[in-house]
């Protein structure tokens, strides 16, 4: 019986840093259920395993003090192309006359993107807010915003091809905050044609209904097929009264067809289960599409 939420797949998360002062932190702030964390404290080993999984990093956590010009020079040789949060240090230290200020932000904003957002060390508390805001820069990023050799990559390509994957990656997370999600009002289900709004209704429907005859089984595609429906409902901002109909439609079906076989209807009460699952996990996506407090 499936009652839980469906887990969300981890974003990968890359932390290249020395100073305990930043490392401590983000371990203890990011939930290890939404991100996973990897972490490298010299440039030689964080440039060697990034450029092993350049494909699968999420968003990239930069002490500030670590950039020097052949990280950049390396992150764009090897076309390393992910959302940055560059963690400056903290106020005191800037004002040591040991540690002059580090021109870094607009260093990497000028040779590697735009998608570059800065968070002071005694400020990361906020660092998952200040991920989220990476990601969403990245994904709003042009191919003229890179500074990546087009001479040698195909950057508009490469650029594509990791906003498409975290894209989706970020739409099959649950609950995800829904900045991310893009939806546009223009596919909602009020605004379509009446021929559009019928096609989503009538497929929304037989998707509900593989759902209801494998909620009780070992369907294996079930967290997925339930993912998939609430992911197309919440795109197209359906009603909780909307998928209440859909079940109480089906579930007259059945009873309909059970009637016909002389069985008991008792057995239908059983996928309320069904229906509480799909909306709770809905709703979730609702209130966490809600833009949170500072």
């Amino acid at each position: 019986m499936r009652l839980t939420p469906t887990l969300v797949t981890p974003l990968q998360i890359y932390l290249l840093a020395q100073s305990e002062d930043i490392i401590t932190p983000c371990q203890g702030v990011l939930p290890p259920e939404r991100y996973l964390l990897h972490r490298a404290t010299t440039v030689g080993d964080g440039l060697l395993w990034l450029s092993d999984r350049r494909h699968q990093v999420d968003c990239l956590i930069l002490e500030a003090a670590m950039v020097t010009e052949n990280l950049q020079n390396r992150l764009t040789a090897n076309g390393v192309l992910v959302p940055v949060v560059l963690v400056t240090a903290h106020p005191k230290k800037e004002l040591n006359p040991e540690n002059p200020p580090h021109p870094t932000l607009e260093n990497l904003k000028n040779t590697y993107h735009r998608a570059v957002v800065t968070l002071p060390a005694h400020q990361l508390s906020q660092i998952e807010a200040a991920i989220q805001q990476a990601i969403e820069e990245f994904l709003g990023l042009s191919a003229e915003a890179c500074l990546l050799p087009t001479d040698q990559l195909p950057m508009p390509d490469l650029l594509k091809t990791q906003q498409n994957r975290l894209t989706e990656k970020l739409k099959a997370r649950l609950g995800y905050l829904g900045v991310y999600y893009k939806r546009n009002p223009d596919h909602f289900l009020r605004h379509m044609s009446q021929s559009d709004r019928e096609t989503l209704l009538c497929q929304l429907k037989a998707d509900y209904r593989k759902i209801i005859l494998g909620y009780f089984s070992n369907d294996a595609k079930l967290n997925q097929n339930i993912d998939s429906f609430v992911n197309q409902a919440f795109m197209a901002d359906i009603s909780v009264s909307h998928i209440v109909e859909i079940h109480m439609e089906l579930m007259d079906e059945f009873s309909k067809q059970l009637k016909l076989e002389n069985r008991s209807e008792e057995i239908l009460l059983d996928y309320r289960l069904t229906l509480i699952d799909v909306i709770a996990h809905l709703c979730e996506m609702y209130r966490r599409s809600i833009p949170r407090e500072s």
